[in-house]
């Protein structure tokens, strides 16, 4: 693999230098708030800490790439995006349908043939194809609300706006390029942005319903 490649994927990027995504870099400064604010709120609810450090380094991965914007960075960003979907899988298979550590891990799991199953069936989409990686969260998000609609019904409202937001955000980051000519800034931005609000969010309706239980 070639760690040092040069990647240049989005409508900011002008060139190999250190800024030259200068607001694609800088508003990655989402995650870190949506972390901090969440982490001060989950006292008492570890797995919600442990989702809101995710995030801070999902900010932290996502600042290097949009500085660095090789293959090693690109690593960095997506690495602790996927961390970040599995755990939060986890807890809601442990807390929310009552599941046994070994089981909910095992549940957890199945996230890698569905995603496998679908992403392929997501990349004929318009405009949301060339995100189709991403795609199968919403989608899984509004499936868990559903089958969550009488059980927890604050819980599965709150999964639905997660589910819009995340919407939005992937229409943002898909258009980036296809908007160059008008926009040369681009949309990745707003892709930063909403999913800070979003990934906070999620965090804070798990986390109230853990304490609404307690």
């Amino acid at each position: 693999m070639e760690l040092l490649r040069e990647i240049d994927g989005y409508c900011e990027r002008m060139g190999p230098g250190y800024w030259a995504e200068p607001v694609n870099a800088v508003t990655n400064v989402a995650f870190v708030i949506a972390a901090v604010w969440m982490w001060r709120r989950s006292v008492g609810v570890p797995m919600a800490r442990a989702l809101s450090l995710v995030l801070g380094v999902i900010g932290l991965g996502s600042y290097l790439f949009h500085t660095h914007a090789q293959v090693w960075s690109a690593i960095a960003d997506v690495a602790p995006i996927a961390g970040f979907i599995l755990l939060y899988i986890f807890a809601i298979n442990r807390d929310v349908w009552g599941m046994r550590t070994v089981w909910a891990l095992g549940a957890t799991a199945l996230f890698f043939p569905y995603a496998v199953l679908t992403v392929p069936l997501f990349q004929g989409l318009p405009v949301l194809g060339v995100s189709a990686g991403y795609v199968p969260v919403p989608v899984l998000i509004l499936i868990y609300a559903g089958l969550l609609w009488r059980r927890a019904p604050a819980l599965a409202r709150g999964f639905v706006i997660g589910a819009v937001i995340l919407l939005v955000s992937l229409t943002a980051r898909s258009v980036d390029e296809t908007l160059c000519a008008q926009l040369p800034l681009g949309t990745h931005f707003l892709w930063h942005i909403l999913n800070g609000l979003m990934l906070g969010w999620m965090i804070e309706v798990y986390r109230r319903y853990v304490s609404s239980e307690t």
